[in-house]
């Protein structure tokens, strides 16, 4: 027995050797290996050196890629890339040849390839690039070139910060030693944006994990405490619908906020971090700002855990679409101003009146015609940050899958609170199912889950009107449940256009007035009735005048020619959101349980 447990040791000790060994060879022989300076960013340009090792003999491929996690459509980085030198592991030019504008290629190397370039980086946001005196901002992307072979392995990364300008590095990536960074493969390379300047930090703990929040702005220490614990705020109420954070897959989350002039806006989702920019300062555009953090945190959970099957694996060489959009994003802005009305952060009434803008530009579509949500999701590679020359129909055509889906979640939410049930506990119900067990899930998944949480009956009813169809809920008999009035103008006349300096500024929407009258984007108008239009005319003034199913004259100009046209004023048909007054405790309490702290 004694000779046995030896023997057994013995060849438990070789295997622990084989699998340390077989490790390291991976470390040694497969790998990229980045380093990134920045001794021109006054000019906004930074010098990037990759070393790809393990590569397979043959030809060997690396490319920039055209997408970025979090963005759906395609990304032009290699536009960005210049003075490309290659050589092998000795130092020897390596000729590159182009198959495509995104890609070089090498046929006789040793297995390792070296690759230096010069990145032009000038747009700070989530989806590019950004070097300046100021900062170098780093969507991975936009960034740093990849070999696909080498997708599942590990990677390094050694960031040559500016030292005189006070830099310092945050980002998701797991810290080596100094400012050497690592990443277990492509796709969490890919995903791990980073912010290096002389920025502040904010940290706080919850349940064992930290979420830190790194500022580069131009503010006070003061300014930032103070929005800092807003950002707290926001963070305890998100957590409440689902009970929990996600695990962090190193104990943190960070936020990397750029709150300084020469960035662009936006907000960026990630697995461990966000992107968070704006032109607005903490002195001046707090409220706005914390709308970006709460919709961005929101993600941690929704879309980056709760992942639809068609997101994974993402595509770095086509566009990313997705089916499942109106919940992925939508919902989540749903939950953004939510979260912030429950922190205590937007007022209840302002909370309820701020609905009516999305509420009008969802259920006044002509899209609803056109497209169901999901269809609407699907177009997402065409709108989504997206350039395109040629003119559009979108604005009779498309609703954003954000808005949609917003109304969406308001519609299920305020259904579900009828039926006393409510979103967040089905929210909590696909987190432990598909997310927390990071499980993909199909949009079939999400109808059985709400048939399960509510009843197929209710889950059918919903999923078969407003998510494979586009009807529009009952919302006057919803919103009355929450104490609030649903009220449309139909008593009163519209154009349907919109004007700037005296110019049709987009195309009119179907069956509008203006649209039945044959009046089109680009149109001077020069006369409405007896009303000479000029560049400071206000519509709404005229309207005061005009009354309901009235036709008028509309004198304009098309192609250098002038026209008239009749148009018959038919009823305005947006709606107002107020607050109801003098309503009974029981809608009190349902309201409070809607909109108040957890």
């Amino acid at each position: 027995m004694r000779n046995l447990i030896l023997l057994l040791f013995f060849l438990f000790l070789v295997n622990c050797k084989e699998e340390t060994t077989s490790k390291q060879e991976s470390l040694n022989n497969e790998y990229s290996s980045y380093t990134i300076s920045f001794e021109n960013a006054n000019h906004h340009e930074a010098e990037i050196n990759v070393v790809f090792k393990g590569l397979k003999s043959g030809e060997a491929e690396f490319r920039m890629s055209r997408t970025s996690p979090g963005r759906y459509a395609i990304h032009e980085f290699a536009k960005n890339v210049y003075n490309v030198k290659v050589t092998d592991s000795k130092g020897n030019s390596l000729e590159a040849t182009r198959p495509d504008p995104y890609s070089w290629k090498v046929k006789d190397h040793d297995g390792t390839i070296n690759v230096s370039y010069t990145l032009y980086a000038n747009h700070g946001d989530g989806t590019y690039a950004q070097v300046d005196e100021t900062h170098a901002h780093l969507n991975i992307p936009a960034t740093f070139m990849y070999a696909p072979s080498l997708a599942d392995s590990e990677i390094e990364i050694k960031f040559n910060v500016r030292e005189d300008l006070g830099w310092k590095v945050a980002t998701q990536l797991k810290p080596l030693e100094g400012n050497t960074y690592y990443a277990k493969n492509l796709q969490y390379f890919m995903d791990s944006p980073t912010e290096i300047s002389n920025h502040m930090v904010r940290s706080f703990d919850v349940d064992g994990q930290k979420v830190s929040f790194a500022l580069h702005h131009n503010g006070t220490e003061a300014e930032f405490d103070d929005y800092f614990e807003k950002v707290k705020k926001t963070v305890l109420q998100q957590k409440a619908v689902f009970g929990e954070l996600p695990t962090y897959d190193h104990g943190e989350y960070t936020f990397l906020g750029c709150y300084i002039l020469n960035a662009t806006g936006d907000g960026m989702e990630h697995r461990n971090s966000t992107i968070v920019t704006s032109t607005r300062s903490l002195a001046n555009g707090a409220d706005r700002n914390i709308g970006t953090v709460s919709h961005e945190f929101f993600h941690c959970w929704n879309v980056e855990r709760i992942r639809p099957q068609s997101l994974e694996p993402f595509d770095f060489e086509e566009a990313n679409m997705s089916g499942e959009l109106w919940f992925a994003e939508g919902f989540t802005s749903y939950y953004t101003n939510l979260m912030l009305c429950r922190a205590g952060l937007i007022e209840q009434n302002d909370y309820i009146k701020g609905l009516t803008g999305t509420f009008n530009y969802v259920w006044n579509s002509p899209g609803r015609q056109f497209f169901n949500p999901i269809e609407m999701s699907y177009q997402a590679p065409f709108v989504d940050a997206a350039r395109s020359v040629d003119e559009v129909n979108r604005s009779n055509t498309f609703i954003s899958y954000y808005s949609y889906g917003s109304m969406l979640g308001l519609a299920l939410d305020l259904s579900l609170r009828a039926q006393d049930l409510n979103l967040d506990d089905y929210m909590k119900l696909v987190w432990n199912t598909y997310g927390k067990v990071e499980k993909y899930y199909t949009i079939d998944d999400l109808h059985q889950t709400l048939n399960s949480y509510a009843g197929a009956e209710f889950g059918d009813t919903f999923f078969n009107s407003y998510i494979y169809k586009s009807k529009m809920p009952d919302f006057k008999t919803l919103f009355r449940t929450v104490g609030v009035e649903l009220k449309q103008n139909t008593d009163k006349p519209a154009f349907g256009l919109r004007l700037r300096n005296q110019v049709i500024a987009s195309n009119t929407q179907v069956g509008s007035s203006a649209y039945k009258a044959g009046l089109e984007k680009g149109d001077k108008l020069i006369k409405i009735g007896s009303v000479e239009i000029n560049e400071t005319s206000d519509l709404n003034k005229i309207l005061t005048d005009a009354k309901l199913n009235q036709t008028i004259e509309v004198v304009y100009e098309r192609f250098g020619k002038q026209q008239s046209t009749k148009m018959t004023l038919d009823a305005d048909r947006s709606y107002d959101i107020t607050s109801s007054e003098n309503i009974s405790e029981k809608v009190k309490v349902n309201r409070n349980a809607w909109l108040g702290a957890k």
